[in-house]
């Protein structure tokens, strides 16, 4: 009898778990159909002319495509100089980003000193304020010191993230032991050479998490691009679709927008497939504290 009741134990608890896996495979379906689903429209009306988008979606493409990406590539906007702006600003943002913020959680975890606890604290204060309220502070800045109008202005400022730096701290706190880099610093090994060889090497699933992020945010940034740049040679492409978008009723072409979007999302796209294999350790380690 006892026998019988365990083996129906067991039958019960394994439908259960097949149940709650089934459950499981048939959310994460729904989800990834309506997270994909808006990518397929964008690619869909990229094919599509002015005149079909007005009569209403319709869920194939059209013969349209080529068309539309000639009209934008000779249109008013310089695209072919924004990719370029953008790309370089995005990737210069991300790589100096991820390096500084991750030295100065590096020094904020492997370091004591007085003012520790209340430096770790001011910088998350700094993650608090908002982008618009400093805006015009930001502009006469760079207006004295002559980088109206310069990529630096943008790019050097991003260097400090608090973002990207309290990930940073919270990975290190999870998988980087004290007692390692006490041993390296036994060993003979520089700081800097610690940090390069040892500790770099070990964030690298975070590095790579916070690179993708970074190069994401820095790319679909329009509001202060918006405010330092000025000239169209040197805009980025979320300034050139905007102006793209605003343009008066007679050259107003929504098929070239569509075209011009799904050619901004392209470069994003080749960056998350290089650096995806590392997402999924990063988040989940960079999500425990050891």
């Amino acid at each position: 009898m006892a026998n019988t009741t365990s083996i129906a134990g067991k039958k019960d608890k394994g439908a259960s778990v097949h149940a709650r896996r089934f459950i499981a495979y048939v959310a994460l379906i729904i989800i990834t159909f309506l997270c994909l689903f808006w990518f397929y429209v964008l690619f869909i009306n990229a094919t599509r002319s002015h005149s079909e988008l007005s009569d209403g979606f319709v869920p194939f493409p059209s013969t349209h495509f080529l068309e539309n990406w000639i009209n934008v590539k000779n249109g008013t906007q310089p695209i072919v100089s924004g990719m370029f702006n953008s790309l370089f600003i995005a990737v210069a943002t991300a790589a100096l980003a991820t390096y500084f913020s991750t030295m100065t959680a590096y020094a904020i975890h492997a370091y004591e000193f007085k003012a520790k606890k209340y430096m770790f604290t001011f910088i998350l204060m700094v993650m608090m304020i908002p982008t618009q309220v400093t805006a015009l502070g930001f502009i006469q800045l760079i207006g004295k010191i002559g980088l109206d109008n310069n990529a630096t202005a943008l790019i050097v400022p991003a260097i400090a993230s608090p973002a990207v730096f309290f990930y940073m701290k919270q990975y290190m706190d999870s998988t980087l032991p004290l007692s390692l880099i006490e041993a390296a610093r036994i060993d003979g090994s520089g700081e800097f050479r610690t940090f390069n060889q040892i500790v770099v090497p070990l964030m690298k699933p975070a590095i790579a998490v916070q690179a993708i992020f970074s190069f994401v945010t820095s790319w679909n940034n329009y509001f202060t691009p918006a405010l330092v740049l000025h000239d169209d040679a040197k805009k980025t492409l979320p300034i050139l679709i905007a102006q793209l978008r605003s343009a008066d009723f007679l050259k107003f072409d929504m098929g070239q927008v569509y075209m011009m979007i799904a050619f901004s999302i392209f470069p994003v796209i080749v960056v998350y497939l290089i650096l995806s294999r590392h997402i999924v350790g990063g988040v989940t380690l960079g999500g425990v504290k050891g």
